[in-house]
């Protein structure tokens, strides 16, 4: 072959070859643009960029006058980073000693040895493991304040290694207080926490607020935000709970479960014209721990057979249908008779003889209530079942809260349904209601027959800013005739004046409720265990009705005792005793008031700031007024209030005697304590001697009377 030729084949050569090479890369250019040009491009965002969530602040739940009854508040883990760049040799080991024995004096789990051999392990023979755990305890933002003047952790994150990752933990600051009713929060498979029980579950969407974004791109090897979507904060929910009231509650039903050794109770406070509940305490005994405690929602979600407190719709049937009036007579006999072969009795041995319709149910008698129903609705049963749908107790009440126990009235085409049904339903047996859905229609009767649905929130806030409030709802704008109402209202104040509860009769204001006591199936042992509960349900003032109020408390030692009157009524008397002396509305004016010369009221220590808008509102002399200091003490001298200083010292336990809670929280929690409360009122002992030296993060319980 001509040298020519060669040269021009071996030329055409490479040129198809490098023609070649370029087609494929022009098509790969345009598979890369077009085709698969967004799938790379997200690659590299990912490399080089990525998306951080911003969880937002969960909004806080209230107590009506705004105290919080649960909060989120930021706690910290704490890891150390043992390659930083602070953390040589020299300065490790010169200062590592010290570290150990500040954290085994801080956490006080470990010796300064164990701290110390941790420390060094950590630093020299764990260096696959830059970050490490210092302690599993999380630590608030107090305590963080501390670590941090710790050796080594002073000279900074990047210098000291100290890592803290914030973590937000939903706290209620009252401890037990309704704990059950304002909820929890459960954590789902991406971390987040989201409400599942009591208001944090019903009112999730406006607490959890809306997440943000922090766009991250890297840069120089470093992670920096670029771009940021704000958080936006959860809204907080204002309830309608009253925290006083919810601690004299709680304190009362809990006394009562221990001198009874009941296995659970529940109490209920509700205004009567707004249905708004004031106090809801639910108490039962945790075996394991061998404490009583908030476990369940008792008052929502536990549908029981209510037993005599259910006389009052079976009363209210009668007296609707026009069959019986209050002073008609009724045969109880020896307090014994039969219906089919079954045998009715009354509690009070050899009965009641012949007695009034009223009497019947003042004295709770089952024999006398049940004769009149059976006596009148035998041939229609259908007709005293209707008379009960119609007062609402077959419905449910359609709380916010999830969780509410379906009521249960059954109809004569149940398969269940026999002889014996109609009276025994007549006495609260066959039956099932929670007490919240027994207390909405108590409070119906105080309420002139108007049945209000239970209200838990009053509003909806945001920073501060009110955004939504919630009315009172009516379920029914009258349940029954005036003239039953009038009639039913006088049978529950004789009930307190003549009838079972005599025991809760006092000279300051009038209780008009009924008494309930049944026995109840005691799992699969069925009825014939003679397991009780006990329950009480009414309203005060009786004659201008102001709160209605339900206590139940079931399974309580039958030696001891099981009757409604005695078990659940003292209950009842001391949650209404304390609402009484601390609303000044039910009082009566007396004729003095108001008149020249009366003394200046008692005052408690507290805010001097404070006490002079007081005092000056109520155009009150004040001597010392002078004085100038954040706190003063308070005494009274017939028509003046003298000043006298009170001063709070660093590192020294402050003397919060005789202050009111709010001031004493803010003064101890200020100084570093940690602050266990008990009881309501002004407070009357401390437990750490004012004066003395503390540590920061030490337990002080103060005691309110």
């Amino acid at each position: 072959m001509p040298i020519k030729k060669d040269i021009i084949w071996r030329v055409g050569l490479v040129y198809a070859i490098v023609m070649l090479f370029a087609f494929m890369i022009v098509g790969r250019v345009v598979t890369l643009q077009i085709f698969e040009g967004d799938h790379w491009r997200g690659k590299a965002q990912k490399i080089s960029q990525r998306d951080v969530i911003v969880h937002a602040n969960r909004g806080d739940i209230c107590a009506e006058d705004g105290r919080l009854l649960a909060t989120s508040l930021p706690y910290y883990q704490l890891r150390m980073d043992f390659r930083a760049s602070g953390l040589t040799d020299k300065v490790f080991k010169s200062k590592v000693d010290s570290l150990a024995l500040c954290l085994s004096r801080f956490f006080k789990d470990k010796s300064k040895n164990e701290y110390r051999r941790f420390l060094w392990n950590s630093k020299y023979k764990k260096k696959s493991n830059r970050y490490v755990l210092i302690n599993r305890r999380k630590v608030n933002y107090n305590e963080l304040k501390v670590l941090k003047t710790f050796p080594l952790f002073r000279l900074g994150k990047n210098k000291g290694g100290l890592i803290c990752e914030q973590e937000n933990i939903r706290k209620q600051p009252h401890r037990n207080l309704a704990t059950r009713t304002i909820g929890y929060l459960n954590k789902e498979d991406n971390d987040q926490q989201v409400g599942r029980v009591g208001m944090e579950g019903a009112f999730e969407s406006e607490l959890k607020g809306v997440d943000g974004v922090s766009v991250m791109q890297k840069m120089s090897g470093r992670w920096l935000p670029v771009n940021m979507v704000e958080p936006k904060d959860g809204n907080d929910l204002i309830t309608t709970i009253d925290v006083n009231y919810q601690d004299v509650a709680e304190t009362a039903l809990h006394q009562q479960l221990l001198k009874y050794n009941a296995h659970h109770g529940s109490a209920i406070l509700m205004e009567v014209k707004t249905g708004a509940i004031k106090a809801i305490a639910n108490i039962g005994y945790d075996e394991k721990l061998n404490v009583y405690r908030e476990m369940y929602n008792y008052a929502i979600g536990e549908a029981t057979e209510p037993g005599s407190t259910f006389k009052l719709a079976s009363m209210m049937a009668l007296l609707e249908d026009g069959y019986v009036g209050p002073m008609d007579s009724i045969d109880t006999g020896n307090g014994v008779y039969k219906f089919y072969n079954v045998r009715m009795r009354d509690s009070h041995h050899g009965g009641y003889g012949k007695i009034t319709v009223q009497e019947a149910f003042e004295k709770s008698s089952n024999v006398g209530i049940s004769r009149l129903v059976d006596e009148h609705y035998k041939n229609k049963p259908r007709s005293f079942i209707q008379r009960l749908y119609s007062f609402r107790l077959n419905e449910s009440l359609g709380l916010e809260i999830k969780g509410e126990g379906i009521p249960k009235i059954k109809y004569p085409d149940d398969p269940t349904w026999s002889g014996i049904s109609l009276p025994w339903m007549s006495i609260g047996y066959s039956v099932h209601q929670t007490p919240l859905q027994t207390l909405t229609f108590y409070n119906a009767i105080a309420n002139d027959g108007k049945m209000m649905k239970p209200k838990f929130v009053k509003e909806i806030r945001y920073h501060g800013e009110v955004i939504s409030q919630f009315d009172e709802e009516v379920l029914e704008s009258k349940i029954c005739s005036g003239q039953t109402l009038e009639t039913v209202q006088n049978m529950l104040q004789g009930v307190v004046s003549r009838g079972t509860a005599r025991n809760l009769r006092n000279s300051n204001y009038k209780i008009a409720g009924k008494t309930g006591t049944a026995q109840i199936a005691d799992g699969k042992k069925g009825y014939g265990h003679k397991v009780y509960q006990a329950s009480f349900v009414g309203y005060f003032p009786a004659d201008d009705p102001m709160y209605s109020c339900i206590v139940v408390i079931n399974r309580p030692n039958k030696t001891k005792g099981f009757y409604g009157n005695q078990v659940a009524g003292p209950v009842f008397k001391s949650i209404a005793d304390k609402v009484y002396a601390m609303s000044y509305s039910m009082h009566p004016e007396k004729e003095n008031e108001g008149k020249e010369g009366q003394k200046v009221p008692v005052s408690l220590n507290g805010s001097k700031r404070d006490l002079d808008a007081v005092f000056d509102d109520l155009n009150i002399e004040i001597t010392n007024q002078e004085i100038q200091t954040e706190w003063v003490v308070t005494s009274r001298k017939d028509s003046v209030i003298e000043y006298k200083y009170r001063r709070v010292k660093d590192f020294l336990v402050p003397n919060v005697k005789g202050m009111g809670l709010q001031d004493a929280l803010y003064i101890l929690e200020n100084v570093g304590l940690r602050v266990n409360v008990r009881g309501v009122g002004s407070i009357t002992k401390q437990s750490l001697r004012p004066g003395s030296t503390f540590r920061s993060g030490d337990r002080i319980t103060i005691d309110l009377s």
